[in-house]
């Protein structure tokens, strides 16, 4: 009998398939807006694939994915391109931003153009923007320039998505000139917190106004983050505050965003980290000085010094090149005036025997800011002799304390121009640049400047520790008066603080932190100066006299659009008003409209804030 093989079992298709998908048409588009921060329209929409319901690929990164498994990732990136095309056509969704891969553009670059649906202007891909995605894959770079050039001669134009985030290429941005740049989601979130990413951004700026490209940042989901970028004139955004990705076209913008975006006041931006003497190494301190071999004799050192009257010590180096000690000039001066007949003994011995065999070496390489440290070591010859810079152990040149101290207190003075180190609040360089931005924007604003009354005798009478308390417990009250959303605190130095204020209870603010300070402030004195109502001080000509508490005197600058046109005007006047403030009584002192106009000058009385009517005790 004869056996009749059984035949294979046919396995029913994947209904998962991504081929299957794209032969049964199964894929769907989705859209999510991008809006123009400037006209708060939304100007196009961005084309997201989509998965039917009953698929097991949840998302387009699953269903990508499988389409790597399946090996057809190309296809299934032309047909979103084409879906999202014809889909485009039908519902006219403004500018379409389609994805597509360098690998997948470059394998277009000799296909014919797609032909989505007729258009009037001749240009069937008028509208559309290619975001180039995968930027590191780009590996044909020609092929993808050609096939970019065929879709931009049908209308078509370029966006790198992305940018940004650690995979987009600076030379692809130069190379390609895309008409669009989108900002990676990292550096739109919380931008309104961190400075460093304010920073990056105004850097991607410089490289659009560079290269002719707009910015679209990606991932906007706060209010803060969309106030800050339409401040810093970003001119586009996406995100899931202005719109999920959703079925249907967005029509119209969220009435909170759109409300958000018509709002007249400006944001205070984050401060940037500045960071005194970054990036200064102990190189700057190089001087290039002779030395010496380690057995050279009194002698020998004493004929280099006379050579170089302007050098203050020499190393003496071993055969290497690395340092074996250090001798000052004045150790030779002073051995040869304290001991008779020096020369003639020492002269032609080594001199490393009076040399300091122990000096400090440091590497040209090592962050200044470490060698601060040698300003107070104990061991003050340092601070005479100098120290030895090396490279890799070997001897370079000398440095001198001299050098050290001036190059650290420059850094720290440019440092404190942009923090006070006190406070760590904004110095006069953020405080000039947010005044001018105040004024450029054209919208009336408040600017207060703030000062204590009587704080030179209290920092006489407790130290400067405690008076450095009252300056922290001044910076806080006014901090603390602020909406950190619209109220910008700067500390100018010593007790001076500036307040550019938008908020429209700025009146009820500034009197609650007068009012508290001058509560508090009176805990800082002891017992018996609060009983008497101050101390007995000397005042600046050196008069013995008494001195009330300290309280707080604000002088306050209504500024009007126009009014101004540089910041060094608004300060000017905001001092003005300071020194109106602290000879009067109240402690408030309102200075509305332009200083040349004393009749415009007003005085807002603010009840805490007086500190008449204390009758001084006997002068002990």
């Amino acid at each position: 009998m004869t056996v009749l093989p059984v035949p294979a079992p046919v396995s029913a298709p994947d209904p998962h398939a991504v081929r299957l998908l794209l032969r049964q048409g199964r894929l769907r588009m989705h859209w999510q807006p991008i809006v123009d921060l400037t006209t708060r329209a939304i100007i196009g929409h961005e084309a997201l694939v989509r998965t039917p319901s009953d698929c097991a690929w949840r998302t387009p990164d699953q269903l990508f994915a499988a389409a790597h498994r399946e090996g057809c990732v190309l296809e299934l990136e032309h047909a979103c391109v084409q879906l999202a095309l014809d889909a485009c056509c039908d519902a006219g969704a403004g500018r379409l931003f389609v994805n597509l891969s360098a690998e997948a553009l470059a394998a277009l670059a000799d296909r014919p153009v797609p032909q989505p649906c007729s258009r009037r202007d001749g240009l069937p891909l008028a509208g559309v923007v290619l975001e180039l995605t995968e930027h590191e894959r780009v590996h044909d770079l020609e092929s993808v320039q050609r096939a970019l050039a065929r879709w931009r001669a049908a209308g078509a134009t370029l966006a790198l998505d992305d940018f940004g985030d650690g995979r987009s290429s600076l030379r692809l941005w130069s190379e390609l000139r895309p008409e669009f740049v989108k900002i990676d989601k990292y550096f739109v979130r919380d931008v309104h917190r961190v400075g460093d990413k304010l920073k990056t951004l105004r850097a991607l700026q410089q490289l659009a106004d560079t290269f002719g490209s707009r910015l679209i940042a990606e991932g906007v989901e706060q209010t803060d983050e969309l106030l800050v970028l339409r401040d810093l004139g970003i001119p586009f955004a996406q995100g899931y505050l202005l719109g999920r990705p959703a079925a249907a076209l967005a029509r119209n913008l969220p009435e909170e965003v759109h409300a958000t975006l018509q709002a007249r006041h400006i944001v205070v931006l984050p401060e940037d980290r500045h960071i005194a003497n970054r990036g200064l190494t102990a190189e700057m301190l190089l001087i290039e000085a002779p030395a010496l071999p380690h057995n050279a004799s009194h002698a020998q050192v004493a004929e280099l010094f006379h050579q170089h009257p302007e050098q203050e010590s020499i190393a003496l180096l071993d055969e290497q090149q690395r340092p074996v000690g250090l001798i000052a000039r004045h150790t030779l001066q002073e051995l040869s005036l304290n001991q008779l007949y020096f020369r003639e003994l020492y002269g032609r011995r080594p001199a490393l025997i009076h040399a300091n065999t122990q000096p400090l070496c440091v590497e040209i390489h090592t962050p200044i800011e470490q060698l601060t440290q040698v300003l107070t070591s104990p061991d003050q010859r340092y601070l005479r002799e100098g120290f030895i810079l090396t490279e890799n152990g070997r001897y370079r040149g000398l440095g001198t304390s001299e050098q050290l101290v001036r190059r650290v207190t420059e850094a720290r003075i440019e440092a404190a121009r942009h923090a006070n180190p006190l406070t760590a609040l904004p110095g006069n360089v953020p405080l000039t640049m947010h005044i001018e931005r105040l004024l450029d924007h054209g919208e009336p604003f408040i600017a207060c400047y703030a000062d204590l009354n009587h704080f030179k005798a209290f920092n006489d009478q407790y130290g400067y520790w405690r008076g450095d308390e009252m300056i922290r417990l001044l910076a806080k009250c006014l901090a603390a008066a602020c909406d950190t959303r619209l109220d910008f605190l700067g500390h100018v130095g010593g007790d001076d603080f500036v307040l550019l204020m938008q908020s429209p209870d700025w009146a009820e603010r500034i009197e609650r932190a007068i009012r508290t300070f001058n509560e508090q402030a009176r805990l800082l004195y002891d017992e018996a100066a609060r009983a008497a109502g101050g101390i007995w001080a000397e005042d600046r000509h050196g008069v013995q006299r008494f001195h009330p508490l300290t309280t707080l005197a604000v002088g306050v600058v209504r500024v009007h659009p126009g009014q101004y046109r540089q910041a060094e005007a608004v300060a000017s006047a905001a001092a003005l008003a300071k020194h109106h403030a602290k000879q009067s009584a109240q402690g408030l002192y309102l200075l509305d409209g332009a200083v040349s106009s004393p009749a415009m000058v007003a005085a807002v009385p603010v009840k805490t804030a007086a500190v008449s009517g204390i009758t001084p005790p006997p002068c002990q």
